[in-house]
């Protein structure tokens, strides 16, 4: 096994598998709008947080991630692995005082920000190679240590006065990677690939303290995740394996972490295990602009949204993170054309050589799309329908407006917050048929102070027959 940096040929293949890797390091990193001061960025950090041992147990954070997946290497092959994760790097702001001193404050003011303490995200790499002939048996371990450091920056103001600096402090880390791999039986020369990235610092919390998440931060890796590449073979996908692996491929067993195939499509070559479950090769779209590191994939309302800060809101941003400061400029200066780009994309349509089958009847339009003698809806079929009149039974009662029900909602709903609704009572609004002759009920929760917003504006919740039970029989 060696532990250096990787072959020419290996970085180059990891490239493009980074471009998604820092999408899954910086995932949350910061939501909008970007400002320390803002509830949302009180509790830093969603993903692949390893904790220390000595804590993980008083908490739903784990201190492992646990990934397997099947290779198939050829004669020779080497696997090499990099580990990534963030280190929380805690950061102080000091004021300077007229005698050279400085004194710690909970901000600073300058022109064009404000600085806070804050907590920001040094990236970290840990590189091991080893051949696949040495991962068969017990496997190898890499232990890692990351020494506590500490550094200061110092601030200026517009007229280059030194008014303050920043201190910015790491505490050490230590951790474990494992790697393994055993042959399966079968008709091919398949593994199974097991590794293994454990937080082994030895900090708990101080006595009195109990479970405290911002005094375990520093101590944790944050953001973990892997990419795994093999000098020559592949690794099967565990999405869409063969159809004779898919036995195989069930008993692999991932925790806190989930692997896919990476790097340029059509290729099998390199693994990106992630604590956020992606597809087969992902990819950053060719629209986005830049990062915005919010964990939403809404470039355009997040640009917008963000170019409306006042500049009082701004300031605060560009003091909060550099990366912040980074978005705040990216929405300043987005030029009109970019911005359009972000208002949609259709990636489904491909080119199709030859005409379609002729259709029975019907005529195609300018865009050689097929359509009927008759529309598939007839707006003359709403004829009949009212909302407000229209019941239905359920249960064997009648159901229509000002019905009271209880919401069961069911597992084929794709709204998974329905789910806590369940069991609450409601109000029945109207009676809704769609264009298929289904039938949904628009509701407001009873005991939804914002209820009769929502009956003024017509934004109401909406179930079907099934998912109710009535209540009463109205009067």
């Amino acid at each position: 096994m060696t532990v250096t940096a990787f072959a020419p040929e290996t970085e180059e293949r990891f490239v493009l598998a980074r471009q998604v890797a820092d999408a899954v390091l910086f995932e949350g990193y910061v939501l909008y709008p970007y400002r320390a001061s803002a509830a949302k960025n009180r509790l830093r950090w969603q993903f692949g947080v390893l904790v220390p041992p000595g804590w993980g147990t008083e908490c739903e954070e784990h201190d492992f991630q646990h990934t397997e997946c099947l290779m198939e290497p050829k004669a020779g092959a080497t696997l090499a692995v990099e580990v990534r994760f963030l280190h929380a790097r805690r950061r102080t702001v000091q004021r300077a005082r007229p005698d050279g001193g400085f004194d710690t404050v909970p901000e600073l003011r300058l022109e064009d920000r404000v600085l806070v303490p804050w907590d920001e995200g040094s990236e970290e790499r840990v590189e091991v190679v080893a051949s696949v002939d040495e991962l068969l048996g017990d496997g190898v371990t890499y232990p890692f240590r990351l020494p506590a450091r500490e550094d200061t920056e110092p601030v200026v103001d517009e007229a280059g006065r030194a008014v303050g600096r920043l201190v910015r402090r790491c505490e050490e880390i230590s951790g474990t990677v494992r790697l393994s791999a055993r042959e399966l039986d079968g008709p091919y020369r398949t593994m199974r690939l097991t590794a293994v990235v454990e937080n082994t610092s030895d900090w708990t919390p101080p006595e009195g303290r109990g479970a405290d998440r911002e005094a375990a931060l520093p101590h944790s890796l944050v953001a973990t995740h892997l990419l795994m590449a093999l000098s020559a073979g592949s690794f099967l996908s565990m999405t869409d394996p063969p159809e004779w692996a898919k036995g195989a491929v069930a008993a692999c067993r991932n925790l806190h972490t989930w692997p896919v195939l990476a790097g340029e499509p059509g290729r099998a070559d390199l693994v990106l295990s992630s604590p956020i479950i992606l597809q087969d090769h992902p990819a950053i779209a060719p629209e986005s602009p830049g990062a915005l590191y919010d964990a939403t994939e809404i470039d355009e309302i997040l640009a917008l949204r963000t170019a409306a800060l006042t500049d009082e809101e701004k300031r605060e941003a560009r003091g909060t993170d550099e990366r912040a400061a980074a978005v705040i400029e990216l929405a300043d200066s987005m030029p009109p054309e970019v911005l359009e780009r972000l208002h949609g994309a259709v990636r489904s349509l491909r080119e199709v050589s030859g005409p379609g089958p002729a259709a029975p009847d019907g005529f195609p339009d300018e865009f050689g799309v097929m359509r009927p003698d008759t529309p598939w809806w007839d707006p003359a079929s709403e004829e009949g329908f009212d909302p407000a009149q229209d019941r239905v039974v359920v249960d064997g009662r009648s159901v229509g407006q000002g019905s009271r029900v209880e919401l069961h909602p069911g597992l084929r709903r794709t709204d998974a917050q329905d789910i806590f609704l369940r069991g609450r009572t409601a109000k029945v609004e109207a009676v809704l048929h769609d264009v298929d002759g289904g039938v949904h009920l628009a509701v407001t929760v009873e005991g939804d102070p914002g209820a009769d917003v929502r009956r003024e504006q017509g934004r109401f919740l909406y179930f079907q027959p099934d998912e109710v039970t009535p209540l009463e029989d109205d009067v």
